[in-house]
């Protein structure tokens, strides 16, 4: 039941509604507590309601939540100057979300040292995306903008049993908004640094009788942060053109949602730049700008994705709601990577994937006055497969990938919690996930520069490397237990233990000359994770704070190296090892303040320690593995990050203007397990700040956005491939630099 709110069945939770009205005040600061308006006007104004949150798969208020979530409204990240949900990652601890090297819209995410930076196909992510309930399986097209959205959801620490497969490291949550019942409409404008031009417009039309219809659209483009040397292109530009469209039907004890959406990003793509000499080719020249390239494979880039959707809801009684939720996603991506970053053909990649998916999900929602809980089915179909050339110039030799992999999984579960007292909570939960894997690998060698599948004709087939269909399945369950203590209203303490898994798979690269064993697969990864935490507001309700320490046990984690091919073979091989274990702990802080009317000020830390105990690996394709632990470290996960924001906000003109600087830090980290000086990027601190004014009917908005405003030169990806055969090929990838946009918007 839509119109229902399952907390208000709940007399304690009544209690909560003045602490909510506190979090909602968290405005523009960052990082989010619970944040749904842009400035203080929000203590005088939420109206009393919770803060409702669907981290469990039903909602709830956020302080009842024994897991570490950071919530972030779509307003407040559109006040922020947002460009996608990558700038989450200053905002919330111990999170890194980028866009992965060489492209603009594949996300690469890792929470608390857990993630997956291969965005190969067949390879799956460490940290689950949701649109709405839906699962994104593949990191292509992730990089979602902010437009239409009610809020994020991020879930920090394993989610195996209500999220199941591959939320080992966390969930992120992306939520759209009903239409509702009233006509609503909304246009926004920006324009910004490099000739940056985002277009946007929502609108939601009630049809009588509990019917709506609703679309969306964003058209978003961006000139170059700099430029390929060698063909005259942009380099690091934008173009991407989304659009959703939705119907549906509420009418208090049905809801149902049919919904499509498509994405084109016709960006270029990333080449990146190099960094060091390249051996014996001609002299290397560095480029002026670090986002300048001298790429010789072309700019060619395509990335679509689309879906569709049908979520149905049903009452069934005052303490049943029946929900299901079928979804198809497909996509395709044609690019190419220039890791030499020369004009030549030294190390170059042309490549294709393609990729679709069905899943249905079936909920029963149980609330009555001491027990809640969700119990249900999930099914999963997925096709991903891919090619791709390897060229060697040097050599003239290519080696040609190609692979598909079929995947079916299905899974039950379970959670549920009961009040044990009105200050007690336990809850329990257990998952079974089966996947069923099949796969196909294909990698030859060719004579000449591309294979006859990119192009290439004439190429001269040499020998097959690999050739193989295999089929695997994996199972696991996926327990969670927790406690919460609420010894006041406006205090929440718990503990809770909790099961992550990962499945197994194949590598779609692996190379069975060099890796005989690349044909049995490798296995799953799982990790066991204990926090404790609090939620609470204090100094009456002047201070709002949230802590979680964790410590978790990782074992089998999937590291993928590529490595140079011994003699007599030429080229680059894959290997994903399984690494042994490791042992993560850390702590999480969130603290937000309103002292005055006018002010608030957060502030965020995380604090990150990765240590392999166990790092057990093929070293230049032997037979007998090796312990290198001591060798090893944890990629994309810097031990500190903070961030430090205040609001300054007034009335002005008609309306409300609010002014927030901010402040984010993150201390050194690698870009793989193994270091390399050359690419692993030192601490860095930067600089945002924005402006805003609201219309005091909340019609007109008008804001100014500066991000880095120091102009830090910062890593946030990197190839290494050295050596005089591979062109030497260390490259590196950065993170925007400074810009400065301007938006207004209007809501009808």
């Amino acid at each position: 039941m839509t119109t229902r709110n399952p907390v208000q069945n709940r007399a304690r939770k009544t209690s909560l509604r003045s602490l909510s009205i506190f979090a909602l005040a968290a405005g523009l600061a960052s990082p989010a507590l619970a944040q749904e308006l842009p400035t203080v006007e929000a203590v005088e104004t939420a109206g009393g309601q919770d803060i409702i949150v669907s981290a469990r798969r039903r909602d709830e208020a956020l302080i009842e939540v024994p897991i570490a979530v950071s919530v972030f409204s779509g307003a407040t990240l559109e006040a922020q100057g947002a460009p996608d949900i990558t700038a989450l990652q200053r905002q919330t601890p111990n999170l890194t979300l980028q866009v992965a090297r060489g492209s603009n819209s594949t996300l690469i995410a890792f929470i608390r040292g857990v993630g997956q930076q291969d965005p190969l196909w067949g390879f799956e992510p460490g940290v689950g995306l949701y649109v709405d309930d839906v699962y994104v399986a593949r990191p292509q097209g992730a990089v979602l903008d902010i437009f239409e959205i009610e809020r994020v959801e991020i879930l920090r620490g394993p989610q195996g049993t209500l999220y199941g497969r591959n939320t080992i490291g966390g969930a992120i949550k992306y939520v759209t908004r009903r239409l509702g019942n009233e006509f609503r409409g909304s246009a926004r404008a920006t324009y910004g640094s490099y000739n940056q031009i985002d277009l946007s417009s929502t609108v939601a039309v009630p049809l009588g009788n509990g019917f709506a219809v609703g679309a969306a659209v964003l058209w978003s483009q961006r000139d170059g942060y700099g430029k390929n040397l060698n063909t005259g292109a942009e380099h690091y530009n934008k173009d991407v053109l989304a659009g959703r469209l939705s119907a549906e039907f509420d009418n208090g004890d049905i809801f149902i949602r049919l919904a499509g959406d498509r994405t084109e990003d016709n960006s270029n793509p990333r080449h990146g730049t190099r960094l060091v000499g390249n051996l014996g080719l001609p002299a290397f020249q560095p480029t002026a700008s670090v986002y300048d390239t001298r790429a010789g494979i072309g700019d060619d880039n395509k990335v679509v994705t689309q879906g569709a959707s049908l979520t149905a809801e049903f009452g069934l009684n005052d303490m049943l709601t029946l929900k299901s939720v079928s979804a198809y996603r497909e996509g395709r991506t044609d690019t190419l990577i220039d890791f030499d970053n020369t004009p030549g053909p030294v190390l170059d990649i042309p490549a294709y994937y393609e990729d679709d998916q069905w899943t249905q999900e079936v909920q029963l929602l149980i609330e009555a006055d001491r027990f809640q809980g969700v119990i249900g089915g999930f099914y999963l179909d997925s096709r991903a497969e891919g090619a791709f050339d390897t060229v060697i110039g040097n050599a003239g030799l290519t080696t040609y990938t190609s692979g598909r992999v079929d995947t079916q999984s299905i899974a039950f579960f379970g959670d549920v919690s009961f009040d044990v007292t009105e200050k007690l909570q336990v809850s329990a939960g257990l998952r079974w996930t089966r996947d069923d894997k099949t796969a196909t690998v294909l990698r030859q060698d060719f004579l000449g520069i591309r294979s006859p599948a990119f192009g290439n004709p004439n190429a001269i087939f040499f020998r097959t490397r690999t050739d193989y269909t295999n089929d695997r399945s994996f199972d696991k369950f996926t327990p969670r237990l927790s406690v919460s203590y609420q010894p006041k209203e406006d205090l929440n303490l718990y503990a809770s233990w909790g099961r992550g898994f990962k499945s197994g798979g194949f590598d779609m690269r692996g190379d069975a000359i060099f890796i005989p064993g690349t044909v049995n697969g490798y296995e799953p990864e799982t990790i066991d994770s204990f926090e404790v935490g609090m939620k609470g507001a204090f100094l009456d309700r002047t201070l709002f704070l949230n802590i979680a320490g964790f410590y978790s046990d990782y074992r089998d984690q999937q590291v993928t190296v590529q490595a140079v091919q011994p003699p007599p073979g030429v080229g680059v091989a894959s290997i994903v090892d399984n690494a042994g274990q490791a042992r993560i702990y850390g702590l999480e802080i969130e603290m937000r303040a309103v002292p005055t009317e006018n002010l608030q000020v957060s502030a965020m830390f995380g604090y990150t320690n990765a240590d392999y105990k166990e790092f057990l690996t093929f070293i230049a394709g032997g037979t007998t593995p090796v312990d290198v632990s001591d060798q090893r470290v944890f990629q994309n996960t810097p031990k500190f990050v903070a961030n430090v924001a205040a609001t300054w906000s007034t009335d002005l003109a008609g309306g409300r203007l609010s002014i927030t600087p901010a402040v984010a830090l993150r201390s050194e980290q690698t870009m793989f397990e193994i270091p390399v000086p050359l690419l692993d990027q030192p601490a860095t601190v930067l600089v945002d700040a924005s402006a805003n004014w609201v219309s005091a009917d909340d019609r007109f908005t008008l804001g100014i956005h500066g991000r880095n405003l120091t102009d830090e030169q910062y890593r946030v990806g990197g190839y290494n491939f050295p050596g005089a055969l591979l062109g030497n090929s260390v490259i590196g990838f950065y993170g925007p630099p400074r810009t400065v946009a301007v938006t207004a918007g209007i809501r009808f």
